[in-house]
């Protein structure tokens, strides 16, 4: 569905007023919240306007390539008279990004989850990406789409439909992928390097994960630990987009990933077929994210939560949070 246009018009007064923006994105990146976090700062300077963009964890290697991705600081510094949130669902995924702000003034985002945080909440659960409502966006703000902007835009759409594959996928996507082509973003180029390309490290770890990988029924899962991770030597704190290979599985309905983190914490991922809806029961250990895309953060040794996360995703193949397919 088209965005709000009250809002729309609220969020366009905000930004045209401002100068010093700042716009930040969540923990453990993806290809979406790095192209939205891109895609809105580069529109934002090239307007003129003073940016910062943060990401507490960085630019992951698959999106290094974009242009301005050199710019994405861990913290704030300084003092802004527009903050924008971009991807998140709720505060506590923005991490330390916001640096002690409590209320953000715009917040763009597609997740159902989405807690409506900020002063003006720019959510639209139909579109396949983030990325797409900031380039529906951007004329109403005067922002202009350049070649940048069109680049990293597009690399959120074709990550966040892995390749515009997901049952969410639509028209309306497909045209906004023809467009950001033309204004000159390298589909092939920019689908390769998100998609297909993967580091020796990243390959090692999915290694250690393929391992130990689990059936029950059409439920699959596996677990990564810091001593994989370590032994590969990979630096992200990520699963190194293992999840998306576990969710081709034939027969599997419901895929699974438990990655430990540094912090004595898990991160469990989810990806579900059509028809199954994965995200209450991230939302009910404090995640969020889509009926067949979520993941929530939980406290605790990985063995127990993988035992107690598998049992309580099982009734759902017994027809537990179903949802009407299209």
């Amino acid at each position: 569905m088209p965005l709000n246009e009250a809002l729309l018009s609220q969020s366009a007064q905000l930004v045209r007023g401002a100068q010093r923006c700042l716009v930040v994105s969540h923990i453990r990146p993806d290809g979406d919240a790095i192209g939205s976090l891109l895609g809105l700062g580069l529109a934002l300077q090239a307007a003129g306007k003073q940016v910062q963009m943060v990401s507490e964890d960085g630019v992951p290697p698959p999106y290094r390539h974009l242009e301005g991705s050199q710019q994405v600081v861990h913290k704030p510094d300084g003092e802004f008279d527009l903050t924008m949130v971009v991807d998140c669902s709720d505060l506590e995924r923005v991490g330390g990004a916001l640096g002690g702000i409590h209320q953000p003034d715009i917040n763009i985002d597609h997740h159902a989850t989405n807690l409506n945080f900020a002063r003006i909440n720019l959510v639209d659960i139909s579109a396949t990406a983030t990325t797409e409502i900031i380039a529906e966006a951007l004329p109403a703000w005067g922002l202009p789409l350049t070649q940048a902007v069109a680049a990293a835009l597009l690399t959120g759409l074709i990550t966040d439909t892995i390749g515009f594959r997901t049952a969410n996928m639509t028209p309306r996507a497909l045209r906004l992928a023809a467009d950001l082509m033309e204004k000159g973003a390298d589909l092939p180029e920019l689908y390769r390097r998100a998609l297909v390309n993967r580091s020796f490290e990243a390959v090692r770890f999915w290694g250690a994960g393929l391992s130990r990988l689990e059936r029950s029924d059409r439920l699959v899962w596996t677990k990564l630990t810091l001593e994989d991770r370590r032994a590969a030597q990979y630096p992200g704190r990520d699963d190194a987009d293992l999840i998306n290979i576990l969710s081709a599985v034939d027969g599997a309905d419901i895929a699974m990933i438990f990655v430990e983190q540094p912090n004595g914490r898990v991160k469990v991922s989810w990806r579900a077929q059509p028809g199954y809806d994965v995200s209450q029961i991230a939302v009910s250990l404090g995640g969020g994210g889509h009926s067949a895309a979520s993941g929530a953060e939980v406290a605790g040794d990985i063995n127990e939560i993988q035992t107690k996360v598998v049992e309580l995703t099982r009734p759902l193949l017994n027809g537990g949070h179903r949802v009407q397919s299209k």
